[in-house]
């Protein structure tokens, strides 16, 4: 009688929901960090080199090196949308699957993404800051007076499916004229839509009363926004960045603020976090938030059995459901599985 294989086994490298846990544990041999430990680069290469796969939170550097060590893996599956901790051509090279996490968290970002920027262009954290000092002794008519949200122009830079909800609730709700910039241009029907129109990225910094961004990282995309782009947005408007860190130019963008260059600016991310550059701490015009745009709990718990329906659908059945580099590698799959 032939014994049974072996059921592959999987990291997951951070704490997770007890209920994505078991469902696993139902199809995999798992090692949690149910402790949720900072475990180094060398301790992920370490617990990875007798993996078949991996639950990653978009933290983790998968690359060249961490693979040649671990010879097993065949899929690692981010629990975000964003993967810039992937070497795609790396983990091809190597045969290894990335799959990431779209959809799922569209409405519940874009709902924050407007939510901060409410917060900055009215200027609550600043106010809230001032009244928990008890500096609040008397109202004034001009006290924390923000700028207007409401038929203002929005200005996206990116519009994807996190930027088109944006717009959608921009145009729809608040009346906003809503202005975009994008590698490729939405067709016509999507721009009606969304009530968005195209312009190139120079004529949306220099128009736009609010500036919202929303694309990927990377090489290219690094540093979009820096002392060259503030300098062309007017000194009344506001920028928001719930896209990754390195879109931005924390540095020049603190020096804009504390310069009032631009009026303020609402951060969900930043380069080099969690730390957050001390001139940004030091400036009063800002809303810092610690990367929490996808934060609830139904959209957290759907991230995460996404990475879980990856994981089973590609080292189970031979095919993921939201795969990022998937050519020449759905077989060596499914002979992994058999």
């Amino acid at each position: 009688m032939t014994k049974p294989s072996p059921r592959p086994r999987i990291l997951v490298t951070r704490a997770i929901f007890p209920e994505v846990a078991q469902r696993l544990s139902e199809h995999f041999d798992v090692e949690s960090n149910a402790t949720d430990e900072d475990w180094s680069a060398e301790e992920i290469a370490r617990r990875l080199q007798d993996k078949t796969g991996a639950l990653t939170f978009g933290l983790e550097r998968i690359d060249a090196a961490l693979l040649a060590r671990c010879p097993l893996l065949k899929i690692c599956a981010n629990m975000t949308v964003g993967y810039n901790n992937f070497d795609l051509d790396a983990m091809r090279t190597a045969g290894v699957l990335g799959t990431n996490a779209p959809d799922v968290l569209t409405e519940t970002t874009a709902d924050f993404g407007f939510a901060l920027l409410m917060a900055t262009a009215r200027r609550v954290t600043e106010s809230e800051h001032f009244l928990r000092a008890g500096k609040w002794t008397r109202w004034n008519y001009g006290m924390f007076s923000g700028a207007e949200v409401h038929g203002s122009t929005l200005g996206i830079i990116g519009m994807g499916r996190i930027g088109q909800a944006i717009a959608r609730r921009a145009a729809f709700g608040f009346g906003m004229q809503v202005v975009y910039h994008n590698r490729s241009r939405l067709d016509a029907a999507l721009e009606a839509e969304c009530r968005a129109r195209y312009v190139g990225k120079d004529e949306l910094l220099k128009t736009a009363d609010h500036v919202l961004l929303v694309v990927p990282y990377s090489k290219e995309s690094h540093h979009t926004i820096g002392a060259a782009e503030l300098a062309l947005m007017k000194p009344t408007a506001t920028l928001i960045n719930i896209a990754r860190g390195g879109i931005v130019d924390d540095v020049a963008l603190a020096a804009a603020l504390r310069d009032k260059r631009i009026a303020a600016a609402g951060l969900d991310v930043f380069e080099g976090e969690p730390r957050v550059h001390s001139d940004l701490l030091a400036v009063p015009n800002v809303v810092l938030t610690p990367h929490i745009a996808s934060a609830t709990v139904g959209t957290r718990r759907a991230m995460a059995m996404l990475a879980v329906d990856n994981l089973i659908g590609y080292l189970v059945h031979g095919k993921a459901v939201t795969p990022l580099n998937a050519d020449g590698l759905v077989a060596r799959a499914m002979r992994s599985a058999s």
